[in-house]
């Protein structure tokens, strides 16, 4: 496990926005950094989840969160500029971008992966993160300090076999981040790194391996150090590198 200890106040006044925010690790990763002090915007496409997030945040008396409904598979690029716009207005700029909301899509050799199932991978994978980081780069570049985490997998950084669409999204993330990474370098105080969840005791992992034993697996709140780490001031100037959760 990536070894790193936080201090109780690492995000303190911190707006950090999390996707894929009402279950699995972008629940664990949003609860984590409202216990360390950031205001966290809940970015999810099903309410319900990202509710009963928020109350679990408010009554543990942690910084009042956002919730925020969007489905990255059907929004329209307005969409994503009026998201901006109400960051900007309600918040004032973004210091943390977490991109966790991802599908796996069926996992089949390409030659029998049709072409919807591939498009709608990369729809949400890939062109969703991508809006949001271009959307949200200028209110990133008025904070003092801000770091963009993009997950990736061991499958996008080594092809593996019936991975298909999945994969080939993951290396397209890894791409986005150096690029994004080169372009800020010196240049604005944001920074990108991606990370490697590895195996984790989590729905899509299930759907992935449905013969594992999940309980061999750690649970999203124990990968959450590198995730801290990299949100923090503590990466600052930290940027382009791939990191394993594991």
């Amino acid at each position: 496990m990536f070894d790193y200890s936080a201090r109780p106040n690492l995000l303190k006044d911190r707006v950090i926005l999390v996707t894929g925010a009402g279950r699995g690790i972008g629940a664990a990763a949003a609860m984590t950094y409202a216990a360390h002090g950031a205001t966290v915007l809940l970015l999810g496409k099903t309410e319900a989840n990202l509710t009963e997030l928020y109350d679990r945040i408010e009554a543990a008396g942690y910084p009042q969160p956002a919730v925020i409904p969007f489905n990255l598979e059907t929004a329209l690029p307005h969409q994503y500029d009026e998201l901006a716009a109400m960051i900007e207005t309600e918040f004032g700029r973004l210091d943390g971008l977490l991109h966790n909301a991802s599908i796996i899509g069926p996992r089949t050799p390409l030659e029998q992966l049709s072409g919807d199932n591939f498009m709608r991978v990369m729809q949400i994978n890939v062109n969703a993160t991508f809006m949001l980081t271009s959307t949200l780069l200028p209110l990133l570049k008025l904070s003092e300090d801000a770091s963009v985490i993009f997950t990736s997998s061991s499958v996008g950084r080594k092809g593996r076999a019936y991975w298909g669409a999945y994969g080939v999204s993951k290396f397209a993330t890894e791409g986005l981040m150096q690029t994004l990474a080169d372009e800020v370098d010196g240049v604005a105080a944001v920074r990108a790194n991606s990370i490697n969840p590895g195996a984790t005791r989590t729905s899509m992992r299930a759907q992935a391996y449905p013969g594992e034993n999940p309980q061999d697996n750690p649970t999203p709140e124990q990968i959450m150090p590198v995730y801290l780490y990299l949100m923090g001031p503590d990466s600052t100037g930290i940027n382009g590198q791939a990191f394993n959760a594991q």
